[in-house]
């Protein structure tokens, strides 16, 4: 099956973060639950989403997280799970990387397999995400 690319937006319907480790202390970890809302290619309401966070200062450090996608891609109806990782910097930057986690596919999403990204600037209220993909069975 040939991959497809697709694109779109998201913007983050809440944000609650917690320290999990002193926060006048780096590194810092700390817990992120977050919900975003898709559009575009991807089309989800509302995502549920988990981060964790290593600060190594007050401006600077790294995340990895899951978010669970439940909705449309490209108009085929389920739900998926993304793998993410990601860096943010000084400058407000953030990069991100993530992939479909094997085997989450449901629905008319059965078979999904895909990778995509997002850089933004801390702040931003639509964050533009690009995804390329396929689904088959097997």
């Amino acid at each position: 099956m040939p991959v497809t690319e697709t694109t779109g937006h998201f913007t983050f319907a809440d944000w609650k973060e917690n320290p999990v480790s002193p926060e006048d202390a780096f590194p810092r970890l700390a817990h992120a639950t977050v919900v975003n809302a898709f559009s575009g290619g991807i089309e989800a309401e509302a995502t549920v989403c988990d981060y964790a966070i290593a600060y190594d200062t007050a401006v600077t450090g790294a995340f990895a997280g899951m978010e669970l996608v439940t909705g449309r891609v490209d108009g085929r109806s389920g739900a998926f799970v993304l793998q993410e990782r990601g860096r943010f910097e000084s400058d407000g930057t953030v990069h991100c990387t993530f992939e479909v986690a094997e085997g989450s596919g449901t629905g008319e999403l059965a078979g999904l397999r895909g990778s995509g990204g997002f850089t933004c600037r801390h702040g931003e209220a639509k964050v533009p995400y690009t995804f390329a993909y396929e689904v088959g069975r097997g």
